[in-house]
């Protein structure tokens, strides 16, 4: 049987009427996580001052993680690698560090992304 383990979506995550991702992804969740939504606007923190109105969730749905991003490509590529210095050594990791581990505690494949 295939199955699917990750979920990403991205936009929709704001405070406006028509930001309905986080609502929708909440209706099917079974297991809210947090710390997925923490550290998205702490990375998103260091590039814009309104992250802090940003509502992107992360949850498990069976066996699958499920990932709301941000709308803008810049804003997706920040969220997923984290920040780093001048140097590039990362500041703040960023959420993608945890996916594959994630999924292994779900029973789903681990990936290597390093």
């Amino acid at each position: 049987e295939m199955s699917c383990h990750l979920v990403l979506t991205t936009g929709g995550t704001g405070p406006a009427r028509r930001d309905v991702t986080p609502d929708a992804t909440l209706a099917v969740a079974d297991r809210e996580m947090p710390g997925f939504g923490e550290q998205m606007r702490q990375i998103s923190l260091h590039f814009v001052p309104t992250a802090i109105l940003s509502r992107q969730v992360g949850v498990i749905r069976k066996q699958a993680l499920i990932l709301n991003l941000p709308g803008q490509p810049k804003s997706i590529k920040e969220t997923l690698e984290g920040v780093k210095d001048a140097e590039g050594n990362v500041v703040v990791h960023g959420i993608f560090a945890s996916v594959p581990y994630c999924i292994q505690l779900l029973e789903g494949p681990y990936v290597e992304t390093a």
